[in-house]
Order: C-alpha cells, then structure tokens, then sequence
C-alpha cells in the first residue's frame, strides 16, 4: 500500500519485535532471561554497585570512579531542595481528588518546576544543558513524590538529607525516620534493577516527544503518562492486592482458577518480552528471603501455583511472575505505603527516560509513524439536510 507515493510497511500489532531506534543505553534478551544496562548486567549491577553509580553510568557511559563519584552525588544532592514556588502546586495536587493520585500529582508538579526553571526546548540547547536539564528532573522526582505523600496524610513535607543516597532518602522522606539499612539496600537494588528495560511504553513516550525537540520534563511527563497505566508501572500494588484477595493457602488454586475461567489477567505474572522467568522478579524474591516475614512464604507458594495452574490451563504459554509481583512484597517489607509503590518505581524509572531523552536529543529526526486509514471511502459529499 502507498500513500503520497511513499511505500508503507506492515508492522506487528504493538509494534512487537519492531527496531524503532539504535541504543547504547542497554536491551532486553527475552528468551534468556536477561537484560543489561550499557555492557553490564543490570542484576550484576544491583548487585554490586549503588544507585548513584549506575545512574552515573546510564547517563555517562561508564562507571564512575571515587572521585566522580562523590562530585556526582553532591551535585544531586544539591537539585533535591523543591523550589518555593512549588509549595502551593504540591498542596493543591496532594488535596486533589477523592483518590490519592500521587503520578498525576507529580505530572503537575514537574510542568510548574520546567516553568519555574525556564527550561528550554532541546532543540534549543546544548548536550550539557540537556544534562543538567535531566539531573534536576531526576533528583527532584522522589523529593516531590515524598511530598505529595505527606501532605495528603496531614504531615508536613520532610527536606532529603544531603548525606543520604537516594534509595534511603526516599524512605526518609516517606517515613520521617532514618532506614533500617537492610531496607534501605533492598529498595536501593529495586531502584536499580528497574531504571531501564528496554523500548517499554513509558519509554518509547518519552523518546517521541524528544524527537519533537520538545524540553526534558515535557517527554518525563508524558512517560508518566504512560507509566501510569495498569499494564505498565501500574500494578506492583494490585498484584499485593491479589494476595489481600486470596488470603490463604487452601484459597489459592479456587481463586487462581476462577481468574482464569473468566479471562481476567492474573497482576504481577506474564509479561511482553520475556519467555522465561523475568530477572527481576527472581532477584526481588532472594530480597524478600533475605528480609523474611509469612508474608514472603505465602507469596512463594502463590507464584508457585498460579504459574503451575497457568500452565495446565494454558499449554504452550509460558508465564511466568514479573517484576511488580516480587516488588510489592519488598516494598510492602520496607515499609513503602501501598499508594507509593508506583511511585517508588518511578523514582527509578526517571533516570531511564532521561537517559533516553539524551540519546534522543542526539538525533534531529522526528519520530512520526503512519497509520492505515480502514473507515468509509473518502472523499464523500457533505449533507447538512436532517
């Protein structure tokens, strides 16, 4: 098919196995299991290294040695503090609504701080603006998420501690009081596990609108846009939910079933890309082990039996648990409130758009895909007569 003369090509539904783009940042190799940040894994990474460092690397290429390492983390720590003149949009975003929406709140929130800083198209700047651009974006992102918690609750915001990183700052901020280290490190290796993963929705967003030339917070915004819906970043607290659901080990197998008699899709099990058991999610459940609890058994019996269920009902399909059934568990360990566990996702997830949107910036071409036209013949003649 041709339109304007120009060949058009047939692409799978959702774009699926579709190469939009070339990337340093890193990729997703489905049926292995695997991915990795730029040419390290990402598990290995939330392994060995802090959020600031892989961040660092996300943005730089490499990893940064004690030196950089340390200037890196004071200059975060300097983009953390919210301008004053957010104070009142925060107040009025946390208030906002019958249901507490913290992404939306931080949607508004950033669109006042992108005019508060002035900051400017990509097209517009250079490739150290653009930087810059992104590390206030980042560095701020859990500071306004954090508010936008307390003041919903009645509580005053608490300022990030310029000596903490970011996976303890988020707790802090949340709770008012110092992290258990063993909670702070599990949420840092949530954090870093989770600040890429390929040309996901949210990530795609982000990388479209840069192509427009448009400025970084506009593309951080509308990848949240996308991140907030339930098939993406959305689910880490449904699939909690789903435990609440079936509350017992002999309800288990009764409730999986019926999910699936009905069509309803089972939170925090199967996922686009990956034909085996996501990294993520068996690297969240050795965290959970290791922080123990009943609820970490119940979960590990519940995987068990929905993927054993899944295969006897569904033969041929692989499913298996992803990365917000595990999460829940760890965040729900932490002490993250259950409305904060998308949140908390983004506070990672920010860096992997902004990282996106550098690279992007690089490229003046913009990202405009066709579509096939399939309603009535056109032109046809306009009647205005009843």
């Amino acid at each position: 098919m041709t339109t304007n003369g120009t060949e058009l090509v047939d692409v799978p539904a959702g774009l699926r196995n579709v190469v939009a783009a070339d990337t340093r940042l890193g990729d997703v190799r489905g049926t292995e299991g695997f991915y990795h940040y730029r040419q390290y894994s990402a598990i290995d990474l939330a392994t060995a290294c802090g959020f600031e460092q892989v961040w660092f690397l996300m943005f730089e290429g490499r990893l940064p040695d004690d030196h950089e390492l340390a200037d890196f983390g004071e200059r975060i720590a300097r983009l953390r503090a919210l301008p004053r003149e957010l104070e009142p949009v925060l107040a009025a975003a946390a208030a906002a609504g019958s249901e507490f929406r913290p992404i939306a709140g931080l949607r508004t929130a950033l669109s006042m701080l992108a005019a508060v800083r002035d900051l400017r198209p990509l097209w517009d700047t250079d490739a150290p603006t653009h930087r810059a651009d992104a590390l206030l974006i980042c560095a701020v992102t859990p500071t306004i998420l954090a508010a936008l918690y307390r003041l919903r609750h009645g509580l005053e915001p608490i300022a990030p501690q310029a000596d903490l990183p970011t996976a303890a700052n988020w707790l802090y901020m949340l709770t008012g009081e110092l992290p258990d280290p063993a909670a702070a490190r599990a949420v840092e290796r949530y954090l870093i596990a989770t600040i890429d993963h390929g040309f996901n929705a949210s990530t795609f967003t982000a990388r479209t609108v840069a192509s427009t030339g448009a400025d970084i917070a506009s593309a951080v915004i509308a990848a949240l846009g996308a991140f907030s819906g339930p098939l993406h970043g959305g689910a880490p607290d449904r699939a909690l939910d789903s435990l609440d659901e079936i509350g017992a080990p002999d309800r288990i197998d009764e409730w999986v079933r019926a999910k699936i008699e009905r069509g309803e899709r089972i939170m925090g099990f199967g996922h686009a890309v990956y034909r085996t058991d996501d990294p993520r999610s068996l690297m969240l459940r050795e965290i959970a082990t290791a922080l123990g609890g009943d609820l970490v058994g119940f979960a590990t019996l519940v995987e068990r039996r929905v993927v054993e269920i899944l295969a006897e009902l569904k033969p041929g399909r692989r499913l298996y648990a992803n990365v917000e059934f595990y999460a829940g568990v760890v965040m729900e360990l932490c002490g993250i409130p259950r409305s904060m566990f998308t949140p908390t996702f983004a506070v990672s997830r920010v860096v992997g758009w902004s990282a996106n949107v550098l690279e992007q910036a690089a490229d003046p071409r913009i990202i405009r895909p066709a579509a096939r036209y399939i309603g009535p013949p056109a032109p046809q003649p306009i009647s205005t007569r009843g």
